[in-house]
């Protein structure tokens, strides 16, 4: 039996001959025939075997916004019709405020926040449209807002931040002062933290002895027409505060504010078990995206 290596010795095939120039063989290799064998015709229009993994976005399109697609620089080169466009936007925003500005672009100076580099004009638009205007943007669910393609929870993030602080400032304008007096102020307030919810809350203003306001606490979250709310509750976070009138509140996301049933008879026994206690029930609010309602003009809070 021949050895192994002998096998593989004779197996061997001999150097193909070299061009002494260039290095390369003199006879065309067998791989070369076969790749043009594959290759089309010439002039033959071809297409991908397979889609693109990426997504075609219409960012340059100048149906997206005003001025969109590419511009020609002064050397022929073409730039994104945005770049400069946040610096831009910043100075006139700073220079002459925002009285002037349309809510898109304020909307655009919170998002450079939470997208960097691309523009931003795109989304803002849709984020309006929507949810109707700037107020409905920052109210808007987590849920919600993500459904409008280019939002991120860090655009959720940075609209929860806008809205604390718009609550922040307009609590400020009521906190420690005599609310009765003070009571477009009080309404206003209302208007900023309820107005654009697209869920029920209930929310309720304690009053020390002069009526100041010492404490606004949302008591309860729900769904698109129902809170739960809890009376004995209320009287015991009243007790706690050391409160001795109640102002309640809550919205009507539908945007009618006319009292239902259970609104009214919730109210009674919140009147009921406050009542007991000694603490008066000034008033209750239902808030929509456009008007409000008083129980107390209504006649369905009694005067004390």
């Amino acid at each position: 039996m021949a050895p192994l290596v002998g096998l593989f010795t004779r197996r061997r095939a001999a150097p193909a001959p070299r061009d002494a120039v260039t290095g390369f063989a003199e006879a065309r290799p067998d791989g070369l025939a076969d790749l043009e064998a594959r290759l089309p015709p010439p002039g033959t229009e071809t297409v991908p075997a397979a889609a693109p993994g990426w997504r075609h976005r219409r960012r340059l399109e100048g149906s997206e916004s005003a001025g969109g697609g590419l511009v020609r620089q002064a050397d022929g080169s073409m730039r994104p019709h945005y770049w400069g466009h946040r610096e831009r936007l910043r100075t006139r925003f700073l220079a002459g405020g925002h009285v002037a500005m349309p809510e898109y672009e304020l909307l655009e100076l919170v998002l450079f926040n939470a997208i960097p580099r691309i523009d931003v004009k795109p989304l803002a638009k849709r984020l309006l449209a929507a949810f109707g205007d700037l107020n409905g943007v920052i109210a808007a669910s987590e849920a919600n807002l993500l459904k409008v393609e280019g939002a991120t929870p860090k655009v959720f993030l940075q609209l929860r931040m806008l809205e604390a602080i718009a609550h922040r400032m307009g609590q400020a304008k009521i906190l420690h002062r005599e609310v009765l007096s003070s009571w477009s102020a009080v309404v206003d307030h209302c208007r900023t933290t309820m107005a654009h919810r697209d869920t029920e809350q209930f929310r309720v203003l304690f009053l020390d002895r002069r009526n100041r306001l010492i404490a606004d606490e949302a008591q309860g979250e729900g769904t698109v027409d129902h809170v739960p709310v809890y009376p004995r509750e209320v009287a015991r976070r009243a007790i706690e505060l050391n409160a001795s009138a109640l102002v309640l509140v809550h919205n009507h996301p539908s945007g009618d504010v006319t009292p239902s049933r259970a609104d009214i008879e919730m109210t009674e026994k919140i009147v009921a078990a406050c009542g007991a206690l000694d603490v008066v029930i000034h008033d209750h609010m239902i808030i929509g995206r456009d008007e409000e309602v008083s129980f107390r003009a209504l006649g369905l809070i009694a005067e004390r």
